[in-house]
């Protein structure tokens, strides 16, 4: 087995965070991901992250604690739940990278780079092998473009009236349960094409990064709501900076509904993306006007 059914008191460098989405069943879900203490992937379903208390809210590269059982209804073998409940998460030290030129990224890559892949092939015929691999690490070959596309501008309103629904055990000031505040859908999808070794065209794969949504919205703020301009803007970090200047690696994972059936069922769930050695920099790409770096997460509700 790839790790046992239960693991107690489990440590988790948490790497990943999707955009929230919802959830027929529990109502509005992030899916979390992130590293053992072995460099071993975990993921950890279901989480709903705004609905947990504050001092229960991590953030990525933060270490956490919490007891894990496995999901018996989900094939995928780095599929975990929390045993005793979201809200019993323990929020440790974050590792933190420092600023400006004195930044040291070696401790987060002790754990992001200890099994990387660089062939897509590779990976897609080990997640539709018996081993069922379903998260991981690509360094790919050249990342070609970011694709912006249209997508749907709101939830569906079967979702919508749900994660409308009052919150019972959330009280306002006349002892009423608060009506929960829907989180706004990006009105964009955004994908990577890319090639990976042995590749001859370019493969396209859906980012799903909790960031990617909070970029967008920040944007959106930042062009006085032109939303061509926004979207200048996240190419402009996701590709002239990201793509290009750094040294860039993508978190990638299958979904449960996809897994077995879609030819290639992995999207991208995250990136790392620490700086390039300088032996490794053949051209100068210009820093980015916009000022990304520091934003917290939950500046994704303040617009």
């Amino acid at each position: 087995m790839y790790l046992p059914y239960e693991i107690p008191d489990a440590q988790v460098l948490i790497s990943v965070k999707t955009y929230p989405l919802p959830s027929s069943k529990y109502g509005e879900l992030v899916c979390t991901a992130g590293f053992l203490a072995d460099g071993k992937w975990i993921r950890l379903y279901p989480i709903p992250f705004r609905d947990l208390p504050y001092d229960n809210r991590y953030s990525k590269y933060n270490w956490i604690t919490l007891d894990l059982i496995r999901r018996t209804e989900d094939p995928r073998p780095e599929s975990y739940r929390p045993k005793f409940g979201a809200d019993k998460i323990k929020v440790g030290e974050k590792i933190e990278t420092g600023t400006g030129k004195k930044r040291d990224w070696a401790e987060r890559k002790k754990y992001v780079l200890k099994e990387v892949f660089h062939s897509m092939s590779d990976l897609i015929q080990l997640a539709k092998s018996d081993e069922k691999k379903s998260l991981a690490t690509l360094k790919p070959a050249e990342i070609v473009d970011l694709v912006v596309e249209q997508d749907e501008r709101d939830w569906k309103k079967k979702w919508q009236d749900q994660l409308r629904q009052y919150d019972l055990f959330d009280l306002d000031e006349r002892g009423e349960g608060k009506k929960r505040e829907v989180l706004p859908k990006v009105p964009y999808k955004y994908s990577y094409k890319f090639l990976s070794q042995g590749d001859t065209k370019p493969r396209k794969l859906m980012i799903e990064d909790w960031e990617i949504g909070m970029l967008y919205w920040h944007c959106l703020h930042q062009s006085n709501g032109d939303e061509k301009q926004a979207n200048c803007l996240v190419k402009q970090k996701y590709f002239d900076d990201f793509a290009l200047k750094k040294d860039i690696y993508l978190f990638l994972g299958t979904t449960a509904q996809y897994h077995s059936v879609g030819p290639d069922p992995f999207v991208i769930i995250g990136l790392f993306t620490p700086p390039k050695s300088q032996e490794n920099i053949t051209k100068e790409i210009p820093e980015s006007t916009l000022k990304t770096e520091g934003i917290k997460q939950q500046s994704l509700f303040d617009f």
